[in-house]
């Protein structure tokens, strides 16, 4: 009964729990969180010292007993107790400008397309330990298709692509469900990894993830560009042990990623050679959808277009497709159940 009149006041949200990032979406307001999902911890202690933007500004640079990791892997939760705490930590950030004494708020969770039943089950107990009144968890392709305003409930067929952090979703949508899906654990972070081992073997120069996203961002492309990029960066010489600084190009990077970037590809086309002949003939007649991170490395939509012989859209404001996808469902719950994973419990503690 208590948690009820609490829940009364407490501020609905939808949250997109990424590997690399999470963002929440507050009903009525819009988008107030966007921090790296990363939890800094004490391991003399246990003691969780700083999570979100302080904890990412650590990553790299703490002393051994202070550990910055991250809670979820390839889209999945890896720590349970962490996750649980680093959603509460947003759950009250949003709350803490309120009166609510106790937050019970309903959420909406975006997950990806390929989890297992008990990798659905741990971010719903994780949502539901945090604080979270009810607990809804939708697809995140299916929640980007929404962010993107596509028309999901149509016959005619979507084909959505959300490459993020952890997971790279291709989906292809109709009627309101999904008809055909492929779930990549290689995306974003797999991106980075490349551009490291890359560096390790052609330069014998060691760099962190950071800089690897730093890399990615500022030049990475899979696509010859009209004018080639550089940078300088600085690593570790694994000759010398010593710091070494060096310049790269964006052929050298494009190089770096493309075995992952074709891997991808393959299983963009393996969807649609798996969808229904009755849909692939709308497939023809729209575009790709693109969303997350990932769709804004440049050329992403050229060389995927020109391996598909489809037109390929980058939807608008890729990075919060899925968070904006969780709110419009918040805003309707009981309208867009159909589109929803079947959760059964609700929580009266």
């Amino acid at each position: 009964m208590f948690d009820r009149i609490f829940g009364a006041f407490s501020k609905d949200i939808g949250i997109d729990l990424g590997t690399a990032n999470t963002l929440v979406y507050v009903k009525g307001r819009g988008i107030v969180i966007n921090e790296p999902s990363v939890v800094a911890i004490n391991k003399k202690t246990g003691q969780i010292i700083a999570i979100g933007t302080e904890a990412q500004r650590m990553v790299g640079r703490t002393p051994g007993f202070i550990v910055a990791l991250r809670p979820l892997v390839e889209g999945v939760v890896s720590d349970f107790e962490v996750t649980e705490q680093m959603l509460k930590y947003f759950i009250d950030k949003v709350h803490k400008e309120s009166f609510t004494l106790v937050p019970r708020p309903r959420v909406v969770v975006g997950i990806p397309s390929g989890v297992t039943e008990v990798e659905r089950r741990a971010v719903e107990d994780a949502a539901f330990n945090a604080g979270a009144r009810e607990v809804y968890l939708i697809e995140e392709p299916m929640a980007a298709a929404i962010g993107a305003r596509l028309p999901i409930h149509d016959p005619r067929a979507s084909l959505v692509v959300d490459i993020g952090g952890g997971t790279t979703e291709v989906v292809v949508i109709s009627l309101g469900g999904i008809v055909v899906s492929r779930s990549l654990r290689i995306a974003g972070d797999k991106l980075n990894e490349d551009i490291i081992e890359y560096l390790k073997d052609e330069n014998r120069l060691l760099i962190g993830e950071r800089t690897a996203e730093e890399i990615k961002i500022s030049i990475g492309s899979v696509w010859p560009l009209e004018e080639e990029l550089s940078m300088e960066i600085s690593g570790r010489d694994l000759v010398t042990g010593l710091p070494k600084e060096m310049k790269i190009t964006s052929p050298e990077i494009r190089k770096a990623l493309m075995r992952s970037i074709r891997v991808i590809i393959n299983a963009i086309k393996d969807t649609i050679e798996e969808t229904p002949p009755e849909l692939i003939s709308d497939l023809t007649k729209k575009a790709i959808h693109m969303a997350g991170g990932g769709s804004l490395l440049r050329g992403f939509d050229v060389l995927l277009s020109h391996e598909t012989k489809l037109p390929v859209k980058i939807v608008d404001d890729p990075l919060t497709a899925v968070v904006r996808g969780c709110g419009i469902v918040l805003e309707d719950v009981d309208k867009l159940k159909d589109i929803l994973v079947n959760t059964e419990k609700e929580d009266f503690r």
